[in-house]
């Protein structure tokens, strides 16, 4: 399957759930997340402010941040790049592009510092290779976290035996 194939097979699979049901399954993929050694030790997070239909990290990005950890978040400012903002809480959220929450907080461009960073995707394949959602942000963000260990996230049905690559694509280190 092409790459636009596969998104579309992957909408699918996700509009036989309702948010709510989502919001269930993401327990154990948060519970998960939370234990991974690399979240533990890590100082600064790169996290991601889940639509209705990612697996929810709202309350992940809150528990990091009560741990002490820097927590960031990308926020998309035109239709080729997103910057990353220092999250310091709920507060600090503004309704950005494509409805997205986004924090308003300050601005970090410090990359090398970030420990590990937690992506969505429309589908990950068992070798770390990662779908989007076409647009490119995570394509062109990830290249620059040169130290950051690169940990998936993604409902089990999301999961694909395989997903056509390029070289410009970056591979995960490990999926949850």
């Amino acid at each position: 399957m092409h790459k636009n194939e596969l998104r579309q097979h992957i909408h699918l699979l996700k509009k036989q759930f309702s948010t709510a049901e989502l919001t269930e399954l993401s327990k154990p993929i948060i519970s998960r997340l939370m234990v991974h050694p690399s979240i533990k030790r890590a100082k600064t997070v790169l996290m991601y402010y889940s639509l209705p239909d990612e697996v929810c990290t709202h309350d992940a990005v809150n528990l990091l941040l009560e741990q002490g950890k820097t927590v960031l978040l990308p926020v998309v400012v035109s239709d080729t790049d997103m910057e990353l903002r220092v999250y310091t809480g709920p507060a600090d959220l503004s309704e950005g592009f494509f409805g997205i929450k986004e924090p308003i907080g300050q601005l970090f461009t410090d990359y090398e510092l970030i420990d590990v960073a937690v992506i969505p995707g429309m589908g990950f394949d068992s070798r770390g290779n990662r779908l989007g959602r076409g647009k490119g942000y995570y394509d062109r963000l990830l290249p620059r976290l040169t130290n950051a260990f690169k940990l998936g996230m993604c409902f089990a049905f999301q999961r694909m035996p395989g997903i056509p690559t390029e070289t410009t694509d970056v591979v995960m280190d490990e999926i949850i």
